[in-house]
């Protein structure tokens, strides 16, 4: 072999290795990789990468012969984890672990609210913000479901955009109800509806951990147990967008001072064994009812 043949050679071999492999594109048609495209939305495919979702928006009530009222407007964090998990029936997938704080504010001052005055009753209420921990997936997701069908990311692919619509209706029995709800209903009864979306570039390309999505997020509900509503009846609406947030040091102002004086625990992820049961709103509403009926 001539000298310029090994050069071209050698230059070949050069450049081979200095070029990295084209990265694999995420098939979202096979459940493996739609799987680890919802863990990309969700959090990272590095396992215990924490990841911090802000959102911001507005509450309004909604109440039958009555213009519709801004209540309040809202400022809200998650901070979240995911962490591998193995089945030998259902393949590799996933766990998520989350806390989350969601303020409520005065729509003319933008301040956290202290006490809120409410129109309908003339009272003056203490205000209750939305501090869950944890809200943890409540079980792991894998590539073959419970019912042994195949994982669905339920995506369309549009405009070099990736769009993931999730509605996820609630009904179950009210945690401050009583025994007898069986018989004399009030069950919790409401929707919320997630609608991430995500460059494709980034959520199909398997070389990147995270896709950095944005949401938006509704949620139609009873009033809150704090405005002190009884049987009135009516609902809330909330409608707020986000995304995810470069750490903590991404949130605003406003919710990063509520953090460092009075939720230090939400600046991590719980550990991706949480085994606690979730909290929710009213849960946690109870928790701090009962506290104080105890003193």
């Amino acid at each position: 072999m001539g000298g310029g043949a090994r050069a071209g050679l050698l230059a070949l071999a050069i450049i081979g290795t200095a070029l990295p492999a084209a990265a694999r594109t995420l098939d979202l048609k096979n459940p493996a990789d739609a799987l680890t495209a919802l863990r990309k939305v969700q959090c990272s495919t590095k396992d215990n990468e924490a990841v911090v979702y802000h959102w911001a928006g507005k509450v309004f009530s909604r109440v039958e012969g009555e213009p519709d009222r801004h209540l309040f407007n809202v400022e809200g964090m998650n901070v979240r984890t995911c962490v591998t998990v193995t089945d030998p029936a259902r393949g590799t997938g996933f766990r998520q672990v989350s806390r989350e704080l969601m303020f409520y504010l005065d729509p003319a001052t933008g301040a956290v609210l202290k006490t809120w005055s409410n129109p309908w009753t003339g009272k003056s209420v203490e205000v209750i913000h939305v501090a869950n921990d944890p809200v943890n997936m409540r079980a792991p997701q894998f590539p073959v479901g419970r019912d042994g069908k195949p994982f669905d990311l339920g995506a369309r692919i549009e405009g070099g955009k990736v769009f993931m619509p999730t509605e996820v209706p609630l009904f179950y029995t009210n945690p401050l109800g009583g025994e007898y709800q069986q018989w004399a209903g009030n069950q919790y009864h409401a929707m919320e509806i997630f609608d991430f979306v995500a460059e494709a570039a980034d959520l199909l390309d398997a070389s990147k951990s995270r896709a950095k999505p944005s949401i938006a997020w509704v949620r139609i509900s009873p009033f809150l147990p704090w405005m002190e509503m009884a049987s009135r009846p009516g609902v809330l609406v909330f409608n707020a967008t986000g995304g995810t947030v470069e750490g903590i040091a991404g949130l605003p102002a406003v919710i990063r001072e509520q953090i460092a004086s009075t939720y230090p625990t939400y600046a991590a992820p719980p550990p991706g064994d949480d085994a606690r049961p979730n909290e929710t709103s009213w849960t946690y509403f109870k928790k701090r009812l009962d506290a104080a009926k105890a003193k």
